[in-house]
């Protein structure tokens, strides 16, 4: 049955690739008889298309506009905006739209912009077209106003003076978050998502949860881009999405199942890999009665099978995670923490003292007449996910917990609802700026965007805050190890895995490049013959 399904999948994007959406090389109009061009070969028009499983509402990418949740991942990603400031693959800071930038040690940071950059409305990048687009960002966006904690900015030239509520040395790392792309304001359509940024493609068509059409940038001040029309495809079903590489409707993809891998392990295809700071964890719903048990939640952490799972159901790719963080991570990284291990037996001993017993022998703890039943709540789009909770349903079933799995594209409304869930899976980039105060912020602080399980520890808190102002890099580093040990401590987050990304390309592809930020996956050098 399943390769009677695959071949279906297969045949039916064949016939989907004959109505158009595949990719080729269309030669350019033919010339009249006798004319001047004639005598010389037609330039091949270079058309690409790439499949991805994350394009899609389900992940908050519906769009490319930077300003809207995390749309910005698409906008940076398929090379439609460029922010200031350019991550490197061991996650250091270098010049990108910004020359350079300096601050005064305090609150006023200095930044010049590069000369040469028009926005594909063919406006002039300047002082004031980037102050513009931040003070949009910093009006509409839920997160940027309180990460960069900027009040006020100044344009003269290309030069911006900005000055932030209170010391923020992370201004600069999170002014390279996918929201920082700068888009020409007054010719970006907010209601559609279409912006205009500074980037290689230029969107020309987008529907949301289907694809993304972008040509390239005739006036790119940073090289020549390659292709003439690029297409990004969501395919969020991994079979879809192998199927769609092996028929050649597409040219690449993004996001495809470890499962397949082998299908494209020959000379007609190549692999590019990077270890990236994407964590595969669970957070505590600390609202729920069962998790607000101390016990269950060490026993959880002590029951899941972190090696087993990278090494069974990944095959081996990624690695297995200690902290928020992978190890060797600057100077906070996740083997500078300690955490509870894999240990079936000790779960056990310390679920039997807090009071949870089998009593009626079908394998099941209770305690005063309720089940010990774990609700795991997680989404299918990060391949990883669905796997992560079929090893944990069956690791947590040893040491007698029933856990009940609801993987489902309308998480939303189940995270909403606190009542529904006990530990949320999810995926996210903890360092996406290279820097760890981003995790702790969005993840760690009441009230903020990825602190779903409601977590609160005043002492967090207050590290957070010193985190916040702390310039001294050495400084932050122990902060952040501080942090990381507090949140094992109360066990209110489960680190399985980070993701070792592996984007696959035909070998007539060039330029599709893993980076370690995850971003930068369209740019001007990808081509194809």
């Amino acid at each position: 049955m399943k390769k009677a399904l695959s071949l279906i999948l297969v045949l039916c994007l064949a016939v989907f690739a004959l109505a158009g959406c595949g990719s080729s090389n269309t030669p350019a109009a033919t010339q009249a008889p006798g004319s001047a061009a004639q005598s010389e070969t037609p330039a091949a028009k270079k058309v690409m298309t790439i499949g991805d499983t994350t394009f899609n509402s389900e992940n908050w990418e519906e769009t490319v506009d930077p300003h809207t949740t995390y749309n910005g991942w698409a906008c940076i990603r398929y090379g439609v905006g460029e922010t200031l400031v350019h991550y490197t693959d061991t996650m250091e800071l270098e010049p990108w739209l910004a020359k350079e930038w300096s601050n005064d040690g305090d609150c006023t940071w200095t930044i010049t912009l590069q000369d040469n950059v028009t926005f594909h409305s063919g406006r002039k990048m300047d002082g004031e077209a980037v102050k513009q687009c931040l003070d949009h960002l910093i009006q509409v966006h839920d997160r940027a106003p309180s990460d960069t904690k900027i009040v006020d900015i100044k344009a003269d030239g290309q030069v911006l003076t900005i000055t932030t509520s209170e010391p923020n040395p992370a201004l600069m790392n999170y002014l390279g978050d996918p929201y920082g792309c700068i888009i020409d304001v007054d010719a970006s359509d907010f209601e559609t998502g279409i912006v205009s940024g500074t980037g290689p493609y230029v969107v020309v068509d987008m529907v949301t949860d289907d694809h993304l059409t972008l040509t390239k940038n005739e006036n790119y001040w940073d090289g020549t881009p390659k292709i003439d029309e690029l297409t990004i495809r969501t395919l969020s079903n991994g079979d879809t999405l192998s199927a769609a590489l092996q028929a050649g409707n597409i040219d690449a993809a993004y996001g495809m199942a470890y499962e397949a891998y082998p299908n494209f392990e020959n000379g007609d295809y190549q692999f590019s890999s990077i270890q990236t700071s994407r964590a595969f964890f669970g957070s505590m719903n600390m609202t729920s009665p069962i998790i607000q048990d101390g016990a269950v939640r060490k026993a959880i952490a002590m029951g899941i099978n972190k090696e087993g799972f990278v090494a069974t159901l990944l095959d081996g790719h990624g690695v297995p995670a200690n902290g928020a963080f992978p190890n060797g991570f600057s100077t906070f990284g996740g083997e500078r923490v300690t955490t509870e291990t894999y240990d079936p037996e000790g779960a056990k001993a310390v679920l039997e003292a807090a009071g949870w017993a089998d009593t009626d022998g079908d394998g099941i703890r209770e305690k005063d007449g309720v089940k010990l039943t774990i609700r795991w709540l997680t989404y299918p789009s990060r391949q990883e996910l669905p796997l992560l909770a079929e090893s944990v349903q069956a690791s947590l079933k040893e040491i007698g917990m029933d856990v009940d799995i609801n993987c489902t594209a309308n998480r939303r409304e189940f995270l909403a609802d606190m009542t529904s869930w006990d530990i949320y899976a999810s995926a996210l980039v903890t360092a996406p700026s290279g820097d760890p105060q981003y995790f702790f912020t969005t993840s760690c602080l009441p009230g903020m965007s990825y602190n779903f399980g409601a977590y609160e520890n005043e002492e967090v808190s207050a590290l957070i805050e010193e985190l916040s102002t702390e310039f001294d890099t050495a400084k932050r580093g122990e902060l952040a190890v501080k942090l990381q040990q507090a949140i094992l401590d109360d066990n209110a987050y489960v680190f399985c895995s980070f993701l070792q990304m592996n984007m696959i390309s035909k070998t007539n592809v060039t330029g599709y490049t893993a980076h370690a930020c995850d971003y930068y996956q369209v740019t001007a050098d990808l081509d194809i013959n």
